[in-house]
Formats: C-alpha cells, sequence, structure tokens
C-alpha cells in the first residue's frame, strides 16, 4: 500500500451524520486519527471559512466504458467526480458489453482502481438489458455488487420484475428502478404539456413513470425486496413514495439536479443539451421535488451524470439522446437552489448527497462520521466562493452541459479519497 503523508485538515466547519462542530482532523494511514483542537500533520490543509463533511457519493453516473469511450472513460469520469466532492459513485450498467456478468464487473472494478474515486459498479437486472432473462445476480454480487438496475430501460415485465425481486430478496440486494413504461414513453422526446404542445414535440405524460413506481411499490410489498427509485421526477411519483414511506415500507429513492434546476421550458429553442430521461418536467413537478426532498420521502440527490458527443447532441431534438452532465456542477446546484432557496440547511444537503447514499449504495467505507478509525474519505467545501457554470465540461470529455452562465455558489476546494490528496485548491493532483 502506498503510504501518503499525514495530513491534517485545520479550523473547519465539520459536518457529519452527529451535527457540527469545529476543530481539525488528522489523516495517517488512510484513516482519521484525531479530531480535536491544534493538531498537526506534515501536509497542512487551511479549512478556514469551510465546510468539512464526509466525502460525496453519487448513487447514480454513467461513466460509459466500456464501450463508449469517445464520451467518457472511467479515469475522466472519476476526475470530474472528486472535482464534485465525490469519493465514490455508483457506475450504471448501460454500457457496450453490458454490466451483467463477472467479467465485465472485474472489468470496470480494475479500472475504476487506478482512477481517483473509489468506483463502484451496478449490475443489470436482465441480460443485455433486454428485460426478458434474468442476468446472474449472484456471480456479480460474490464480487461486490450490492445494487442492480436496469438503467435507461425499466423492467417492463410485470411477472420478471417479481421473479427478479423475489431472487434479489434472498441474496440482500437492492433493485434500483428506471421508471419509465415504455407504452406510453416510446416516441416522445420531452414532458407532455404545454410546452411540448406549443414546440410540436412528442410528449412523455407524467403516468408513464408513476405507473411503474406504483407497481414497483406493489411487488417491493409482495417480495419484502429492497426497491429504490431513480431520478424521481413527477409530484405524483414523489406523492406515491411519500405514502409508501408512511406506511413503513423500506422503499428508497433519489431526485437529479436538473429536475430540481431546470423545466421544460428551457427546451424551448430545441437545444438537445436539455434533452434528458425522464424528461425535464413542469414548475409544479420542481416545486414537488424540492419539497420530497426537503421532507426526506426522497432520501438522495444523484447525479445522473450521461455524458454524450457533441455530435450526438447536435442532432434535431427528436433524435438527440438523452442525458446531460452533473459530477462537477450538483453541490453547488444544491446549495444554490435549495439551501439559497430556504427548502434545506447545508447540512440536510449533505445528508442527502453523502451519508444517505452510501447507506442505500452499502458503501460502508464512505459517508461516515468524522470520527477516529474511519476511513479518510472526505471534502473540503468553500460555501461561500460564488462562480459561473461554462461550456467546458470540467474534467468530463463531454461537454453536454446544461447550466451555462448560471452563477452558483459552493466550491470543493479538497477532495480526500482514503487519505490521498486527490483534488488540492481545485486541481485534480493525478
Amino acid at each position: 500500500m502506498i503510504r501518503h503523508p499525514d495530513t491534517v485538515i485545520k479550523g473547519g466547519r465539520l459536518i457529519d451524520a452527529s451535527g457540527e462542530q469545529s476543530g481539525d482532523i488528522l489523516i495517517s494511514d488512510g484513516h482519521i486519527v484525531a479530531v480535536g483542537q491544534d493538531l498537526q500533520g506534515e501536509i497542512l490543509i487551511d479549512a478556514g471559512g469551510c465546510i468539512v463533511s464526509p466525502g460525496l457519493v453519487d448513487l447514480h453516473a454513467h461513466l460509459r466504458q466500456p464501450g463508449k469511450e469517445e464520451t467518457e472513460t472511467i479515469a475522466s469520469g472519476a476526475r470530474a467526480a472528486v472535482l464534485g466532492g465525490y469519493t465514490a459513485v455508483l457506475a450504471m450498467p448501460n454500457t457496450t458489453p453490458t454490466i451483467d456478468c463477472a467479467a465485465v464487473v472485474r472489468e470496470v472494478l480494475e479500472l475504476g482502481r487506478a482512477s481517483v474515486c473509489d468506483v463502484h459498479t451496478t449490475g443489470a437486472i436482465t441480460v443485455g438489458r433486454a428485460g426478458e432473462q434474468l442476468a446472474p445476480m449472484a456471480e456479480m454480487a460474490a464480487l461486490g455488487v450490492k445494487v442492480f438496475t436496469d438503467d435507461g430501460t425499466g423492467v417492463q415485465d410485470d411477472r420478471l420484475m417479481r421473479r427478479a425481486m423475489e431472487y434479489a430478496s434472498g441474496l440482500g440486494l437492492t433493485l434500483a428502478q428506471h421508471c419509465e413504461v415504455n407504452s406510453l414513453s416510446e416516441g416522445t422526446c420531452m414532458h407532455e404539456g404545454e410546452w411540448s404542445a406549443r414546440l410540436g414535440l412528442p410528449g412523455q405524460p407524467s403516468e408513464s413513470e408513476e405507473l411503474m413506481v406504483m407497481r414497483d411499490i406493489a411487488l417491493a410489498r409482495l417480495t419484502g425486496a429492497k426497491i429504490h427509485f431513480q431520478h424521481m421526477s413527477t409530484a405524483g411519483s414523489a406523492a406515491l413514495i411519500a405514502a409508501a414511506k408512511a406506511k413503513g415500507m423500506a422503499v428508497t429513492a433519489e431526485a437529479a439536479p436538473h429536475h430540481f434546476t431546470l423545466t421544460d421550458a428551457c427546451c424551448e429553442h430545441y437545444d438537445a443539451t436539455f434533452k434528458v430521461h425522464p424528461p425535464l418536467r413542469s414548475q409544479s413537478d420542481l416545486e414537488a421535488i424540492k419539497n420530497a426532498l426537503a421532507a426526506g420521502s426522497l432520501d438522495a440527490i444523484a447525479t445522473d451524470h450521461a455524458p454524450h458527443a457533441a455530435e450526438d447532441k447536435e442532432l434535431p431534438f427528436d433524435q438527440a439522446p438523452p442525458g446531460m452532465l452533473g459530477l462537477e456542477y450538483a453541490l453547488a446546484l444544491a446549495f444554490s437552489e435549495l439551501v439559497d432557496g430556504g427548502e434545506m440547511t447545508e447540512a440536510e444537503v449533505l445528508a442527502a448527497m453523502s451519508w444517505r447514499p452510501a447507506a442505500i449504495a452499502g458503501m460502508d467505507n464512505h459517508g461516515q462520521r468524522l470520527v477516529v478509525g474511519v476511513p479518510a474519505n472526505l471534502c473540503v467545501i468553500d460555501p461561500s466562493q460564488r462562480w459561473v457554470i461554462d461550456a467546458t465540461g470540467g474534467a468530463s470529455l463531454s461537454r453536454n452541459v446544461p447550466y451555462v452562465g448560471k452563477e452558483v455558489r459552493g466550491k470543493v476546494r479538497h477532495t480526500i479519497v482514503f487519505g490521498e490528496v486527490v483534488v488540492r485548491d481545485g486541481e485534480v493532483q493525478r
């Protein structure tokens, strides 16, 4: 194991699941070895005026490797992640080939180990994400995969989804669902509503998402399976999940930053940068997602980071692929929209971006309280720094950024992964 110099983070606001305090953190051999005042180390990180938090955890990132390395690689996605304060990301399986067997899992994990971030991977629920035959979840679980999803498509067959839940439940695994009923969404390219009518574009009704949320809540109740709902976008979905939680069901759910910052009105100029699935919804849906995050019925903020080549996003709106970048912008968007908007505190945002997603994904080395003995996976955030998002795409190989020109608050200054300072003063160190 490579030894990294003892590092002390001095004078920060320490925020974790237990609350907030002021002090220093000393890191040695990849772990926190002291928390207190006037600590000393070989490397000094000045956290004056900054928040020190457990590293962020992204439940939903498309790293595109294997198969689409021209748009993103695990290495480039990992660099984007740590610049955004993430110490761990969960890669989606819609790669080429699909992450649906042990061999591809091994490839992704090996590439992840060489990167600057702790890269975990999901496995597909069905072979090739075709929705016809269950993938060998047990063999992938034996390699450490804990979450399975056909993300990009929802499992359409009710009986197959029930079988998947029963199988996963027996193995202690979590199923994550992309909720979209194909018979209602096929051929659509944005939210069905006023703006789709104005633009003459085929719209996807909210019910496409909500019907699958309803079905999977029912199947989870039947099977006892752990189900996680991905990128919830409608008021109806948020209400269904809140009702399930009120009945004591152990369901979890996430929202993506674009669903609490952007609406379908952004599609006004047919710019495919704003095309995403599920689509940008109405203003009332956006407010409902904000409220659900504030109430905790939506547990986590996940980026749904989805890089695409420029030439693909330049296609006509109805032909362009859906997706947008998120890893480097999610925290600042959450601070700017949710904290400054009065819906959440900084600590509540960090809960939704660190320790709660870590618990959902079963990442025991992340999101831990800032106490002696835990792995040193941390980020240092300057909450007062204001900056304007530009079109560069940051560390990503792609440039499909929907927030260009937006002024935001909150900048990650340092990120530490297992004791290594991988981002220092906003720059990736390797």
